[in-house]
């Protein structure tokens, strides 16, 4: 059962960026099934495994990748609060459970039954700021090499065929800053506020879908003082790529009409960067289809934002298969259902047994 692997992988924390001592357990743990695991320069941890000689395919490698980080903070309590029908954790599902199904695939695999090489990663820089980092760095280095790309990630039953493109911003306001009843000056938070509000009134088409949404404001030093510095993060994401270009100019135009209106200056820096479109899943999705048929799961094709995006570049097979049910994902009480790791572990035991074909 992956269950064996979940607890110890939830309870190493591993926020975006400081994945260390999690790549660290994945490497020992798939070093004592008697593998022989590398890691690279951005910190991805990969095993490749090979065919013999006399049943190769022919076939390019299939590599799965997992990957390593939360968008929880070092701090975080990560203890597994277990029940018999529903496990919690901070990050419980998203991603330590495909991790743990990953690692109970090298632990069951036989090796003898493979005709075409099989890649396992588990990789930095998913969430959040990470930008694809990780899944960016084995694209560029190993797409020529690959036969397929496969991101275990998300629920069980959910088969991801068209990445959402995402642009990210940082956008920090500065001005002069002083007493709050002293010399008149601009107020780096006031251009803030008016840069917020000007996002939010920017048209959107609603199809393709498109969204944009300020996640995190900062700023100021005192109630009484003048605001010196404040910035923002902001996320575009959408479905066509014309219209998240369209957004992401009107954007940027509306953050450098805050700042000169107010008469602060503004820094501003692109922070993310996430390909979107169609994935090319014409190859990969009739054996997905047919290995969930064989565990009894029936899949939903759903747009999403996962390390398949960086693959989207290269035109090479891909898509994103979940292998676990739950909930709450990126929040505390995250909870998964411990009965589902096993369907999970099943549809990418079968998926692998039909690229092999």
């Amino acid at each position: 059962m992956p269950l064996e692997f979940l607890v110890r992988i939830a309870q190493t924390p591993a926020p975006t960026f400081a994945e260390g001592a999690r790549a660290s357990l994945i490497t020992q743990l798939w070093r004592d099934l008697g593998y022989h695991p590398q890691t690279d320069a951005v910190g991805n941890v990969l095993v490749k495994i090979d065919p013999p000689s006399a049943g190769a395919s022919g076939r390019g490698p299939l590599m799965l990748a997992s990957h390593l980080d939360t968008v929880f903070p070092a701090q975080t309590d990560v203890r597994v609060q277990q029940q018999v029908e529903r496990w919690s954790g901070p990050g419980l599902g998203d991603n330590s459970s495909s991790l743990a199904v990953l690692t109970a695939l090298l632990r069951d695999l036989d090796h003898r039954t493979l005709r075409a090489p099989l890649w396992v990663a588990a990789n930095v820089g998913e969430e959040g700021l990470g930008d694809l980092r990780g899944a960016k760095y084995l694209l560029a280095e190993h797409a020529r090499e690959l036969g397929a790309f496969v991101a275990v990630d998300g629920y069980l039953g959910s088969v991801v065929t068209q990445a959402v493109g995402v642009r990210r911003y940082q956008a920090t306001f500065h001005g002069g800053g002083g007493h709050s009843w002293g010399e008149a000056v601009p107020s780096a938070v006031h251009a803030l506020g008016e840069a917020v509000r000007d996002l939010y009134a920017l048209p959107r088409p609603t199809q393709p879908r498109t969204t944009l949404n300020v996640g995190v404001v900062s700023g100021g030093s005192s109630v009484n003082s003048i605001a010196a510095q404040a910035s923002l993060l902001l996320d575009l994401r959408s479905l066509g790529s014309q219209e998240l270009q369209e957004l992401d100019h009107q954007a940027v135009a509306t953050l450098h009409g805050a700042a000169r209106r107010v008469g602060v200056r503004l820094d501003l820096e692109r922070v993310g960067d996430r390909p979107g479109g169609l994935l090319n899943t014409r190859e990969l999705l009739p054996l997905a289809h047919a290995a969930a048929q064989r565990v009894g799961v029936t899949l939903r094709e759903a747009a999403s934002s996962t390390d398949a995006n960086a693959a989207a570049p290269y035109g090479l097979p891909t898509l994103s298969l979940g292998v676990y049910r739950g909930g709450h994902a990126h929040r505390e009480d995250e909870w998964v259902d411990p009965h589902s790791h096993a369907q999970g572990l099943g549809l990418l035991q079968a998926f692998i047994a039909n690229y092999q074909r």
